[in-house]
């Protein structure tokens, strides 16, 4: 019985994916061999030797040691699209924010409201002048990555009468498939940036992504330029934006990610990080992450990994073979000839490599002894190995 621990709590949704007759579930496990999470920070935990995965339920992974399980043996999962269409309305929200002062107004009424003395109707009329913005409609809006919540963005965003830019180094086939053929896909974002009186971004934040908007993309902006970031904070220089806000370079900066530093800043739109926080998001995503662990528990199979290659086989043979492994060469061969010294054959198999990793799966025709699977770890450059 496979035992999965979940570290948040996780949609029933999604653990109802895991039978109870194969699967015990809770907070309270050790020795796990797999684990459910959301946004517990996990760089501090002791792992157990025998954990084989981690389901992040949702996009980001910066709360797992990516690095650490990869080298360990560990398949990291995200759920990528489950939550995009819960970004995509709140980013619709954000472009409407970012243009009438909406939260700004409502606070302004409700201390109206708070005097006995003030006829609310009447101050409403005389003071609502200060709370206007312009139109989206007819407006540019700029999408900095296109993958699953970036094209959802872009397509609504034409059906609201815009014009819409957008730009991603490494758009895949299916990506730009996704988009309707009215985008303006771009390679240079300071194309983007020229045009755009919206910026969203929607890209993972990594060491490379981290500050994308800084000073000197603001610089390339329109002057009056309103930007939405519903990806991480992290992406946005806080200092820079601060400035661009004070100088009026940036009307209005919609974050859903405050921390002390920006959130008073005139000019900011605080929201509290509710881009996935939707009863419909929540279960997606545990359905996901649930329906990732099950298959490679029991079958082997990786997709949807942050650290290890999508690979995915269907079962054919007595056992199946499961090397985790350093992309490097001869490891292929020398796992296929130590299993043919032993007399076992190889009735298939697959590989792929994800950067300095790699994993291959063999269904052979004979389970393999404890002596084979002892030599093929041995072999130079094997992290760790599966038989199921």
């Amino acid at each position: 019985m496979f035992q999965v621990k979940t570290m948040n709590s996780i949609s029933k949704a999604g653990l109802c994916r895991l039978p109870e007759d194969q699967y015990k579930v809770g907070a309270d496990l050790a020795n796990e061999d797999a684990i459910l999470v959301r946004s517990a920070k996990l760089h501090d935990y002791a792992f157990p030797e025998n954990l084989l995965a981690i389901a992040r339920a949702g996009a980001g992974t910066n709360n797992i040691p990516v690095d650490r399980c990869a080298e360990a043996g560990i398949v990291v999962f995200n759920t990528p699209g489950a939550n995009a269409n819960a970004v995509k309305e709140l980013a619709l929200c954000a472009m409407l924010l970012a243009s009438r002062d909406i939260a700004g107004g409502i606070a302004w009424v409700r201390e109206q409201a708070k005097n006995p003395e003030v006829d609310v109707a009447a101050a409403v009329e005389k003071g609502k002048s200060a709370f206007v913005g312009p139109e989206i409609y007819r407006k540019t809006l700029g999408v900095v990555g296109l993958g699953a919540i970036g094209a959802l963005v872009c397509n609504v965003a034409l059906n609201m009468g815009m014009e819409v830019y957008g730009c991603d180094p490494f758009l895949s086939v299916d990506a730009a498939l996704r988009l309707d053929r009215h985008v303006k896909v771009v390679k240079d974002v300071n194309e983007l940036y020229r045009n755009a009186d919206y910026v969203t971004i929607h890209v993972p934040y990594n060491a490379s992504t981290k500050h994308t908007i800084d000073e000197k993309a603001i610089a390339n902006m329109k002057d009056g330029v309103r930007i939405i970031n519903l990806a991480r904070g992290e992406l946005v220089d806080d200092e820079a934006m601060k400035a661009a806000l004070a100088s009026g370079k940036v009307a209005r900066y919609v974050t859903d990610f405050p921390n002390s530093n920006i959130t008073n800043v005139p000019g900011v739109v605080p929201i509290p990080h509710l881009g996935a926080s939707t009863p419909e998001s929540e279960d997606n995503c545990a359905q996901m992450a649930a329906d990732e662990l099950k298959d490679f528990l029991e079958n082997g199979n990786i997709r949807n990994s942050v650290n290890y290659p999508s690979v995915a086989m269907d079962r054919s043979g007595v056992q199946r073979i499961c090397v985790f492994h350093k992309n490097i060469p001869a490891v292929l061969s020398s796992l296929t000839g130590q299993l043919s010294g032993d007399g076992i054959n190889v009735e298939n198999l697959t590989n792929k490599s994800k950067g300095e990793y790699a994993y291959t799966m063999l269904d052979i025709s004979a389970p393999a002894s404890e002596e084979a699977l002892a030599h093929i770890r041995g072999i130079n450059g094997v992290l760790r190995i599966r038989a199921i």
